[in-house]
């Protein structure tokens, strides 16, 4: 399992979770679920509930990830598997993004 602290311009939105290669989860924080005032960080994660799930990695975090050949390249010197893009997600996401949404792991270990 592995899991990634969500941020929106520095502000902790929620958790993302990888349980299984087939098995995601993001959950809102709660000061910021409960704050009316605070949007969802996408359309596809709307705040009508504060938890949820998918079979793959949610499409709004997959499209922060590069692709063809920048994804190839970063790949090699991460030394990061291609198919691992929940782990390609926390290497590449947790500084300088194009959007307000960063991503820093907070936690790994092995099964």
């Amino acid at each position: 399992m592995r899991i990634a602290e969500v941020y929106r311009n520095g502000e902790l939105t929620g958790l993302l979770t990888e349980h299984s290669v087939n098995s995601y989860e993001f959950s809102y924080d709660d000061k910021w679920f409960m704050d009316e005032g605070k949007p969802a960080i996408s359309l596809t994660l709307p705040k009508t509930k504060k938890t949820h799930h998918s079979q793959h990695l949610f499409p709004f975090f997959f499209n922060m990830l590069s692709e063809g050949v920048n994804k190839q390249l970063q790949c090699r010197q991460l030394r990061i598997d291609e198919r691992d893009s929940f782990g390609l997600l926390m290497a590449t996401a947790k500084n300088d993004t194009i959007g307000a949404i960063t991503v820093k792991q907070i936690h790994s270990e092995k099964p």
